[in-house]
């Protein structure tokens, strides 16, 4: 069949979770279907991503936002009642064009990935349609109005409350739905949310695999270091967890790698602390460090870092909520903390018990490649389209 995948940014590279998870999709569908990509854009396109796209997808057409489009999306929406997350992606221009790309190519169903590109499903009513969730982006800015300034608050209640009415009132509009995980979908406010289908994310384990190589760094955390709650985690490793551990092991030297880094993870870089910003092959920090932490104290979603490193063979500590995702077995496929106390502790664990941690690192790889590969993960959405 033909599938026309809707996205709210080129899905190349792959530095970004929800890129990662529809780049892999289009990957695995492309062997059985005809695949078309309408990707919404709003920056310079990289030289490769059309031809990596193209790959797989039988025709690749790119709508450019320029910066005054994006401001005039935003001030439509807003007036409209639009969460900000779903205007900013959203242009008259944009719904025009893919009317164009529907009535050419004549696809049996629209993918639409992110409620951010929701409102294009209006440009082909009469097919049937697939939301991808994939995150509950209504959750994350619940739980990001308490860290935020005083003054910043009414805004993100106020775009809280649209994303709310907003995952509520999309889901009527498409024929099936689906989500990264359980605890995701459990978070959806909609009547009927045991309905949505749980498609995980996956890991390539041909890619991911681990690799022999000096260690230059006993610690990394890794992911897009422009994204909020990885801003914070990165800033609670510092300042919180690493004084910690530094007065059983004052040696112990700590990786930051990802795209994009603020100037709030810059400045963390100082003695035994590295901010790299993007790596060309994200899998070099994980073959030059010894332990993923991920602190994520805000998590939705399913996180990849967690996936690449299990992959790498990386003994992981993380929190109890981003393994509400994961459901690795604590203990014995990874380590839990939720305070800079338990963190520091678990950290000095595996430090101390190298034996542990190669077992717990070899127990990762094995859940990874039995639950979360790529194809196993995107048969489910595939089994989806040919139910319906």
């Amino acid at each position: 069949m033909k599938i026309l995948c809707i996205t709210s940014r080129v899905p190349w590279p792959l530095e970004k979770g929800d890129k990662l998870r529809i780049f892999h999709q289009l990957k695995q569908l492309s062997a059985h279907h005809e695949l078309v990509l309408f990707a919404v854009n709003d920056k310079p396109l990289h030289p490769d991503a059309l031809a990596e796209l193209k790959k797989y997808c039988s025709r690749v057409e790119v709508h450019t936002h320029s910066r005054m489009q994006v401001l005039l999306n935003l001030l439509r929406g807003g007036w409209n009642g639009q969460p900000f997350q779903v205007a900013y992606f959203t242009s008259p221009a944009a719904q025009r064009r893919l009317k164009q790309v529907v009535q050419e190519e004549r696809p049996d169903w629209i993918y639409c990935q992110l409620i951010r590109t929701a409102e294009y499903r209006k440009s082909a009513p009469d097919l049937p349609a697939v939301l991808d969730y994939m995150d509950v982006f209504s959750k994350g800015v619940e739980r990001r109005m308490a860290n935020v300034a005083v003054y910043k608050r009414w805004l993100f209640r106020l775009e809280w409350k649209r994303l709310l009415r907003y995952e509520a009132a999309a889901y009527h509009q498409f024929n099936r739905h689906t989500v990264i995980s359980a605890q995701d979908r459990d978070l959806l406010p909609v009547a009927d949310c045991r309905a949505v289908e749980v498609v995980p994310n996956g890991v390539d384990t041909d890619y991911f695999h681990p690799q022999d190589g000096e260690k230059s760094f006993e610690l990394l955390f890794n992911g897009n270091m422009n994204y909020p709650p990885n801003i914070e985690s990165a800033q609670f490793l510092v300042n919180r967890v690493l004084p910690l551990v530094r007065k059983k092991h004052p040696n112990v030297r700590l990786l930051i790698s990802g795209a994009s880094p603020a100037p709030e993870v810059l400045s963390l870089a100082g003695e035994g602390v590295v901010v790299s910003g993007w790596v060309e092959d994200v899998r070099d920090s994980y073959r030059k460090s010894s332990i993923l932490v991920a602190p994520m104290m805000i998590s939705i979603g399913l996180q990849n870092k967690l996936l690449e490193a299990m992959a790498m063979q990386l003994p992981c500590v993380t929190t109890s909520l981003a393994n509400n995702a994961l459901q690795a077995v604590p203990g014995e496929q990874l380590l839990l903390a939720e305070t800079a106390e338990e963190f520091a502790a678990q950290i000095c664990y595996l430090l101390e018990h190298p034996e542990k941690a190669s077992e717990m690192a070899a127990n990762g790889l094995q859940l990874v490649a039995s639950r979360f590969n790529w194809a196993t993960c995107t048969a489910a959405l595939e089994r989806m389209f040919h139910r319906a």
